[in-house]
């Protein structure tokens, strides 16, 4: 059988509905562009860049001055946004308020950061290739390391917070086995209601993050050979690009 590759992202698919995950993953069926999700691209974006310029020049000046241009280029990428957007000037302004909450959450020119967009892989098993793309991972003079994801949504309700740090843990483990180091800080930084979310991983946290992933792949293996996949309804289904076609829904 062929090498299984996850990220967080499809463990996360496979987690919340098998059936999703048949469509996005194993159908590759074509999906209409998430608003939500292209306002985060652009977001995330806009803060990659703003790491070129000088430590005093990265200012809300320096943002704001740059969504412009890289709108533009996610336009000439993905040219149909265009036609979704009833207002360039809200869709502009919801991004501009954003960019400005992350300044009231960090302050960038007092750091440099030590990769941006950094990927991360490693074979779990023979047949399990993991990797994933980190936000932004920085490393202290002293040697400890921070791995910082941002959301452009708002942080998770009470009771939530261990599944929104599965991403980050994900990361963390890579990091791990790379370099044998376990990061220090996982960092969420929530743009959405202005919250920081941190936690401090652990060994055994880490061996339990794996063991989780070893039992995701051996389910989704199981759901390959059966060809069974579920379709588990919840309020995601609100948001999914295939709900027409879902049995679960008709």
């Amino acid at each position: 059988m062929s090498q299984l590759r996850l990220s967080p992202s499809r463990v996360n698919d496979f987690a919340n509905c098998p059936l999703l995950y048949k469509y996005r993953i194993i159908d590759q069926l074509p999906e209409s562009p998430s608003l939500d999700a292209e306002r985060g691209t652009l977001v995330h974006t806009v803060l990659h860049d703003l790491f070129e310029s000088p430590a005093a020049l990265r200012t809300v000046q320096t943002a704001t001055e740059l969504l412009p241009s890289r709108w533009q280029q996610q336009l000439e990428t993905k040219p149909e946004l265009a036609s979704m957007i009833t207002s360039e000037k809200e869709w502009l302004d919801r991004a501009t308020s954003l960019l400005k909450t992350y300044f009231d959450l960090e302050n960038p020119t007092i750091f440099e950061p030590t990769h941006r967009e950094l990927h991360l892989e490693q074979d779990l098993a023979d047949d399990i290739y993991l990797h994933g793309y980190v936000d932004r991972l920085d490393v202290a003079p002293t040697g400890e390391v921070r791995i910082i994801d941002y959301k452009t949504g708002k942080s998770p309700k009470p009771g939530w917070e261990e599944k929104a740090l599965f991403q980050l843990r994900v990361y963390a483990l890579l990091y791990w086995k790379e370099k044998n180091v376990i990061p220090k800080l996982l960092q969420l930084i929530y743009l959405g209601d202005s919250s920081v979310l941190k936690s401090t991983p652990t060994e055994q946290e880490l061996v339990a993050t794996e063991n989780s992933l070893m039992k995701i792949a051996d389910s989704i293996r199981k759901a390959i050979e059966t060809d069974t996949w579920i379709p588990r309804k919840s309020k995601l289904c609100d948001w999914c690009s295939f709900k027409s076609i879902c049995p679960a829904h008709n």
